[in-house]
């Protein structure tokens, strides 16, 4: 009879061999009795570990040293957890789904100060609604330019301006404590060039230097960098910074104060996994993976999206089942939307942007017309089953035009000539434009560039207030986008700022650390966004919140809009999107105009959306009857209830 080589075969026997090391290591710890269930999460899941690792490490010599270590790691995770450490209880994730689960995002400094006044500013998320916080890094990084936190030297220590890692678990007690998951930053693509790892690379020792991408023979450099893109082309030219102290050249995909760490050593992932780890200690319900697209490297490849890109992350998801199966990942892959949607499995990333959505939608705001995001969508909004999309306007970072060619050119638009007319309406460059963006990383060979600015500067409102124009148009705009991410399938997500219609700040140009990075226009400090007129009647700000509050009380009141399957509608007008959502025999139409220009649906238009007679619009809190026609005014939404 041949030999069973099957990987759960080999994972079995590889188990039964590891296992009376880990259990004699922890026979005397005051936690021991959790020995018998972390065997069991290990008997379910750590197949999926070894097969991972297998794939990635299997011909390194001290393999089954790494795997041992790995699975160490998860043993302590479990024995040292307090006693009500939730994420170490599994749980199903029903909240991703829910129509409960409305996001928030934004920097803890710029929205509150710091982590003690964060923890007072919470009334004001939950009267927002918000039940899943994701805080921009606030870990120790170098002074000066850093990224806006993504340059990190310590993972275990906090920015001191920021607070302290007990103020932290402190904060994260509160948010779960007021139903609200918190989402943490792994940067793990990269470290700071002053983190411990970093420092005692340059100080010669060879161990920490095979942690990094270093270079000293261009030759070897070569069949990498040929084929690899310019992420920053504004700041420099090329992936790669010379370090003196190591006379190398350094792999920096981002910055040149970057890092790229070297994940085909084993033991820069397992080094990593104790760092994951604290995220994990510190209360995080969610860890959103940065820069994923980029961790593994390849000759002759471009070093994206590679395959074992996707096998490295499944392997950190597989030991986070281990090890604290109640957190999820989140994946940051703004790529190509074939490309995003590769990194979405249980196995993988649950939880994702959705950047197709986001750029499309943008698209169809300055055009007036939906072909493009119907069709864009249409292809690319499901997912696999138990996984869920965030679904934003805008965040701590610029707007790509992440559109696929092929859909651009489906619908008779040139993808190259289109995403130029985009740059150029979205930095108030072309006639008629409403919006006020700043250009983000022009590319002085290609004319290319990304966007920055505020959701409401970008929709009109800064230029209405600037030139004493109406503001009716802004603020429709504002509240239609907001409208469709909240009836969406998937995580709405609300940079912090945007509910109250935050405008671009451009005082980041006197910054000597920020003023060659214009995302910091948007990164704007909530004291300065107008945030204390939202009471105020008719104020920009009080209609921007009050009408964004009125839509989140809608959404969270109806179970359509989280469970609900969603179906994108044919275009019917140039200007009008419609989509479907479908829940427990309950159907609801959204259909809304991304024009100035009014738009009347006749009774078969309506029937093509599948509207034929009464539906309640739950916005306007009226009946309407489609056989008779629906009219939509500028930059009207309406969500329909039945009428099927």
């Amino acid at each position: 009879m041949p030999f069973d080589q099957s990987v759960s075969h080999c994972a079995a026997i590889a188990l039964e061999r590891l296992w009376p090391t880990v259990a004699k290591r922890y026979a005397r710890h005051k936690n021991r009795h959790r020995l018998p269930v972390f065997q069991q999460a290990l008997q379910q899941d750590f197949a999926q570990l070894y097969s991972c690792l297998v794939d990635l490490y299997g011909a390194q010599w001290d393999f089954y040293f790494h795997l041992e270590q790995t699975l160490v790691k998860a043993a302590q995770a479990w024995m040292d957890a307090s006693d009500d450490h939730r994420v170490y209880q599994a749980e199903h994730n029903d909240w991703l789904q829910s129509e409960q689960t409305i996001g928030a995002t934004g920097y803890v400094d710029l929205f509150a100060g710091n982590l003690r006044k964060l923890q007072s500013q919470i009334p004001y998320l939950t009267d927002l609604g918000v039940g899943y916080l994701h805080l921009m890094p606030f870990f120790d990084v170098p002074e000066g330019d850093n990224d806006g936190g993504y340059a990190i030297k310590d993972y275990g220590k906090l920015n001191p301006r920021i607070g302290t890692l007990a103020q932290l678990k402190s904060v994260a007690a509160a948010l779960h404590d007021n139903k609200i998951r918190l989402v943490l930053d792994f940067v793990f693509n990269h470290t700071s060039d002053q983190h411990q790892w970093a420092l005692l690379a340059k100080a010669g020792d060879v161990r920490y230097q095979a942690y990094y991408w270093l270079f000293r023979d261009p030759a070897d450099k070569a069949p990498y960098s040929r084929y690899l893109r310019d992420i920053f082309p504004d700041k420099r030219a090329g992936c790669f910074t010379w370090n003196e102290e190591l006379q190398a050249e350094v792999w920096t995909t981002f910055n040149d104060y970057q890092w790229d760490l070297n994940y085909q050593n084993p033991e820069v992932y397992t080094a990593m996994c104790s760092e994951m780890l604290k995220l994990v200690d510190a209360g995080a319900d969610v860890i959103r993976l940065d820069a994923l697209a980029f961790t593994w490297k390849q000759p002759e490849s471009n070093c994206e999206n590679l395959p074992n890109a996707h096998r490295l992350i499944q392997a950190f998801n597989a030991f986070l089942r281990l090890a604290a199966p109640g957190v999820v990942l989140k994946s940051e892959a703004i790529v190509a939307p074939d490309e995003v949607v590769k990194y979405i499995s249980a196995d993988e990333c649950p939880v994702s942007y959705n950047p197709n959505l986001m750029a499309l939608m943008w698209e169809a705001l300055a055009t007036r017309q939906t072909k493009l995001l119907i069709a864009g969508t249409q292809a690319r909004s499901g997912l696999p089953a138990d996984t869920v999309w965030v679904n934003y306007l805008r965040c701590h970072d610029d707007i790509g035009w992440a559109f696929a060619d092929a859909d651009a050119w489906s619908v008779g638009i040139n993808p190259q000539d289109h995403r130029y007319f985009l740059n150029q309406f979205y930095t108030g460059q072309f006639p008629g434009t409403f919006a006020a963006g700043v250009p983000f990383q022009a590319d002085p060979n290609t004319g290319d560039c990304r966007i920055s600015g505020t959701l409401a500067s970008l929709c009109g409102l800064e230029q209405a207030l600037l030139t004493g124009s109406s503001t009716d148009h802004a603020i429709k705009r504002i509240l239609l986008m907001h409208g469709i991410v909240l009836a969406f399938k998937g995580i709405p997500l609300i940079y912090l700022g945007d509910e109250v219609g935050m405008l671009n700040d451009y005082s980041y140009r006197a910054d000597p650390n920020h003023h060659n990075d214009s995302r910091w226009v948007h990164r704007v400090r909530f004291a300065n966004t107008g945030a204390d007129q939202r009471s105020v009647n008719n104020s920009p700000q009080n209609q921007v919140f009050t009408g964004l509050v009125n839509l989140i009380e809608l959404r969270r009141s109806h179970p359509v809009f989280g469970f609900g399957d969603v179906v994108v509608l044919p275009s019917v007008a140039e200007s009008v999107f419609a989509f479907s959502r479908t829940y427990q025999g309950q159907t609801l139409v959204v259909v809304a105009n991304f024009s100035e220009h009014r738009c009347h649906l006749d009774a078969n238009q309506c029937l093509r959306l599948g509207l034929a007679g009464q539906a309640n619009d739950l916005l306007l809190d009226q009946p309407l009857t489609a056989s008779e026609g629906l009219e939509l005014a500028a930059f009207q939404q309406l969500w329909l209830l039945g009428g099927l």
